[in-house]
């Protein structure tokens, strides 16, 4: 059993933490290095799943600041 933890930055990606899989919708496995990751929450980044930094660029705003 995987064991992690997904926390959402605000305004940024979700950072990934911990003994994960990335599945696609398909059933392939996406390889990840390492124990973390960062994916990308505002649907621009040019290397989906994965967090390019974009979301500064477009101006992403999460209003996780509002919950």
């Amino acid at each position: 059993m995987s064991s992690f933890v997904i926390t959402p930055q605000n305004d940024g990606p979700y950072h990934v933490q911990g003994a994960f899989s990335l599945v696609t919708e398909g059933g392939r496995t996406i390889t990840v290095e390492g124990d973390e990751t960062w994916l990308c929450r505002c649907g621009a980044s040019a290397n989906k799943p994965f967090c390019d930094g974009t979301h500064t660029r477009i101006g992403f705003k999460s209003n996780l600041d509002q919950a």
